[in-house]
């Protein structure tokens, strides 16, 4: 099983995936093909992706049974431990305290 998720991605890459994987939501693409496929379809979404984000996703004979790769920004981190690969989240942006609240010393 391959799945592909597009997040901001231009018309002509959601597309591009179209052709070959079906999209079973807006920008989540799900197939089953080779490596060979599965990195020419990535090479694509590396050329394509532009300022938008992306996640791949494959089944392989690894501990978790699966494997994915990321491009471009997002607050979801991938992170290695320990030969496992796991999803870090970065904080959001704390807000910014109110400019006419006064401290309570």
């Amino acid at each position: 099983m391959l799945v592909i998720v597009l997040e901001n991605a231009p018309p002509r890459l959601r597309g591009r995936m179209a052709v070959w994987l079906l999209e079973v939501r807006a920008g989540v693409y799900v197939g089953e093909y080779s490596r060979r496929v599965r990195e020419m379809l990535w090479s694509q979404v590396e050329a394509g992706i532009e300022d938008g984000n992306a996640v791949m996703a494959w089944n392989t004979n690894t501990e978790s049974g699966f494997d994915f790769v990321t491009l471009g920004s997002n607050r979801r981190i991938p992170l290695e431990k320990d030969g496992i690969k796991l999803v870090s989240f970065l904080p959001t942006e704390a807000p910014k305290p109110d400019q006419g609240e006064k401290s309570a010393l």
